[in-house]
């Protein structure tokens, strides 16, 4: 594995904070899959585990009033905001203390405070939403930019067409950020994509475009933040294609049957975490100080597993609100 890092103080310090985020994404899903396995956490359960990088690299390229809009794999995007885990593991688990008071799940992460305009679960709608929460800041002066992650499978759907469209005819701060980790659930992108790259289709509308691999934090950050000055300076938005890649299937009821061990084990060996690892430790940091600062993740995700298992149930008052309709 080559390193891409100088050993500079500050840049070893910039890619272990990095390294933290994405750590701590990792040990939160393999806690939430641990807990959907034995029943606590109902519905769907989408992990991040794979596509690390991609989250915290694009989310370290903004300022804190800029805007996120996800999609139903929103867990990795919520912690790299630096939102706490306790009421991201609450949600999970529908409790009253949950990000979204327990209504939204796993698929609806939500807090206009850190600018996290939601986790969406309708594949694709949430693209024309950004396109809108970007109008609004453009409309109101605001310095705000916008970045909206989708699946390559949402490419194909009409509001992606829709809200590239606007966004380029109003040259709105926005930057789409498709992670593509080569399956729209388990269909794979040479079954669905008529051109592989999905980037391509800026050209379309006129817009700036970018593809990278999602390997690596810090060229992600650098390459996202490009396209965020580029908006923020009122040049339009851009289409950024991520490869990456999910190593467990689409959801946690998906045995992911349709790929072999071979291709899993093979993106494996890229894992982001193990590479900034391994250029961690060629920038001089002891193995055993990224094995504590595992350690104290693993204690803080422990934390919020205990936090969400203890605490109480939406009262059903609350319930009855967003569920039944009051009898005349």
């Amino acid at each position: 594995m080559v390193s891409s890092i100088p050993k500079d103080s500050q840049s070893v310090s910039e890619l272990q904070e990095f390294y933290r985020q994405m750590v701590l994404i990792r040990k939160f899903e393999e806690a939430a899959a641990k807990a959907y396995s034995v029943g606590k956490i109902g519905g769907f359960l989408h992990l991040y585990i794979g596509q690390e990088a991609v989250g915290v690299g694009s989310i370290a390229a903004l300022t804190p009033h800029d805007y996120i809009v996800s999609t139903y794999r929103d867990h990795g995007h919520a912690l790299a905001r630096g939102l706490h885990p306790n009421p991201l593991m609450a949600e999970l688990f529908g409790k009253a203390t949950g990000i979204s008071k327990g209504n939204g799940g796993s698929m609806h992460f939500f807090d206009k405070n850190a600018h996290f305009m939601g986790g969406h679960g309708i594949v694709g709608g949430h693209i024309s939403l950004a396109a809108g929460i970007a109008f609004a800041s453009k409309y109101k002066k605001e310095d705000s930019v916008t970045i909206c992650f989708f699946g390559e499978g949402a490419a194909n759907i009409g509001s992606f067409h829709e809200g590239l469209n606007l966004a380029a005819i109003w040259k709105l701060p926005v930057v789409f950020i498709c992670e593509n980790n080569h399956y729209a659930m388990g269909t794979p992108e040479y079954r669905a994509l008529a051109v592989k790259d999905v980037s391509v289709r800026a050209y379309a509308y006129d817009m700036a475009r970018d593809h990278i691999e999602g390997d690596e934090v810090r060229k992600v950050r650098d390459h996202v933040k490009v396209a965020v000055d580029r908006a923020r300076r009122g040049e339009g938005p851009t289409l950024i294609e991520v490869s990456t890649y999910r190593f467990r299937g689409h959801s946690m009821s998906d045995p992911a049957k349709y790929r072999t061990k071979e291709e899993l084990d093979a993106y494996k060996k890229k894992d982001p975490l193990m590479r900034a690892r391994h250029e961690l430790e060629l920038g001089g940091i002891k193995p055993e100080i990224l094995d504590k600062l595992e350690i104290e993740i693993q204690t803080q995700i422990d934390e919020a597993y205990a936090f969400a298992e203890s605490s109480p149930e939406p009262p059903l008052s609350q319930l009855h609100k967003y569920v039944y309709a009051e009898d005349k």
